[in-house]
């Protein structure tokens, strides 16, 4: 018996350092692809991609769509799908629209109405979907629906315009290197985050009811308040992309919002295969934001029609999901085999003399 122990004490050593390798490979593989992707557009668009007007462009455009990937990365640590969150983001653009140049709200006023506004979208999802124990993806489609529907009845289906330009020069001012101010405020949301999944432990157990929400319950962790918490801060996060997103256009429409949510999604699940592969991660999802804008910038620098952001967004969403699920099927197994090399290295349990 001490032989066969022996034996697989030394496999399972031998193994780890090569996993070790090919997890670490795995996780800057994005990385490695963007930087060939950059290298290659500038080489074949010298006079346009890599410049700083095109740079500040592809900084600054991208700032809402981060923000509500960001929030979106909460619950789905936790397990769950929200669907609402464009719609979130649409009817917070819509109040500060409406209250800002209809009813003569200060801009600072219909902002924090329009973030409250989504919050409470927040507040529904997680109470029904708690509450009920019906699955998320159903209840945020559903609650994104009335939400849409919402947003027509008070916008009479039509397009605001004249928000005060006081909040376009606190989203679009230039301080730092020709780069909107909006994107600083998103690198700062996903700095917070990353301090919070990783250092507080809060962010350790939505890590850990993500991954085993029966083994979270029978740890004690309040699963369903954790739940709802996520959500919250998903809409609520979700309801200062609409603001940012108001100030950009000076104006809010009842449609628009809802084209942020595929490419949310698919920046989220392209991010939990870089950095920490197999999780939901800030940094991970910030990569991936930049990574999607850089191809569909250099393509349609080449020449390529508008369709080609929904075909790169589309096919970026679908090859991250079977990754990420690849990757999830790899590490339990791995997961199992570690354990199995760990109780071969403990050997058979000791058995009582008489």
């Amino acid at each position: 018996m001490t032989a066969v122990n022996t034996t697989s004490v030394s496999n399972h050593r031998k193994l780890a350092p090569s996993r070790k390798r090919r997890a670490g490979a795995e996780a800057y593989a994005l990385v490695a692809v963007w930087i060939v992707i950059i290298l290659v557009f500038s080489f074949v668009k010298p006079d346009t991609f890599p410049t700083a007007a095109n740079l500040s462009s592809m900084l600054g455009s991208q700032a809402v769509l981060l923000i509500l990937a960001l929030g979106l990365v909460i619950p789905l640590r936790v397990g769950d799908y929200d669907l609402s969150v464009a719609s979130s983001l649409n009817l917070s653009a819509m109040l500060v629209a409406i209250l800002n140049t209809q009813h003569h709200w200060g801009v600072g006023y219909a902002a924090l109405a329009g973030v409250l506004a989504a919050a409470l979208v927040g507040v529904t999802n997680g109470l029904i979907i708690v509450r009920f124990n019906i699955d998320p993806f159903i209840v945020t489609l559903g609650v994104s629906t009335v939400v849409q529907g919402l947003i027509y009845l008070i916008s009479g289906s039509s397009t605001i315009t004249g928000i005060s330009s006081s909040l376009s020069n606190a989203v679009l001012h230039q301080p730092f290197w020709s780069i909107p101010v909006d994107f600083y405020y998103a690198i700062g949301l996903c700095v917070v985050l990353w301090y919070v999944f990783d250092y507080t432990p809060f962010g350790q157990r939505l890590l850990f009811l993500g991954q085993n929400r029966d083994m979270a319950r029978l740890n004690g962790i309040g699963i369903g308040r954790l739940r709802v918490t996520a959500l919250i801060a998903s809409a609520t996060i979700a309801g200062v992309a609409g603001v940012v997103f108001a100030g950009t256009t000076s104006s809010s429409d009842p449609v628009s919002g809802q084209g942020f949510l595929l490419p949310a999604f698919a920046a989220c699940f392209l991010g939990s295969t870089t950095l920490k592969v197999g999780r939901f991660n800030p940094w991970g999802t910030t990569i991936a934001v930049y990574f999607l804008v850089t191809g569909i910038t250099g393509l349609q620098l080449l020449g390529a029609q508008q369709y080609v952001q929904q075909l790169f967004y589309g096919g970026a969403l679908v090859i991250a999901v079977v990754a990420s699920t690849l990757v999830k099927s790899r590490s339990d197994r791995q997961r199992q085999s570690s354990t199995e090399g760990d109780l071969a290295a403990a050997g058979p349990p000791a058995v009582p003399k008489d």
